[in-house]
């Protein structure tokens, strides 16, 4: 398991490396409250990626109290988004959002390793 800080802000934190992703302070909010909710604020945020959806892979999430070896753990603040490693292949660089709009509240995973999405944002191809 390996764990690295998602700050990329003004605490003199380096941004993070090709096999990283960081998570926006709303959605470093989001999983914090989402957590608090569970009634366990050790909750940590799994986003995987898998194949299917309608433009070939899909983002998958869901909460987790338990770390594999394969895991990697990114923090900011109280949040953790954990990320197994074959998957980070497919996310590193990316970023996790919490958007609230029009739509409705959703995460939303901003990842340069996509080449197009779907329009709901929950698949895309490489």
């Amino acid at each position: 398991m390996t764990i690295t800080s998602a700050s990329t802000g003004d605490t003199g934190t380096p941004p993070p490396g090709p096999r990283a992703m960081t998570l926006s302070d709303s959605a470093a909010r989001r999983i914090s409250k989402l957590a608090m909710l569970e009634g366990n604020p050790d909750q940590m945020l799994r986003l995987t990626v898998s194949g299917g959806g309608c433009s070939g892979f899909q983002y998958g999430f869901s909460f987790d109290t338990v770390t594999n070896q394969d895991d990697h753990v990114f923090a900011k603040d109280a949040a953790k988004l954990v990320v197994d490693d074959v998957s980070l292949d497919l996310l590193a660089g990316a970023e996790l959002d919490f958007v609230e709009d029009l739509m409705g509240s959703y995460f939303k995973v901003v990842n340069p390793n996509a080449a197009s999405s779907c329009g709901c944002g929950t698949s895309f191809s490489v």
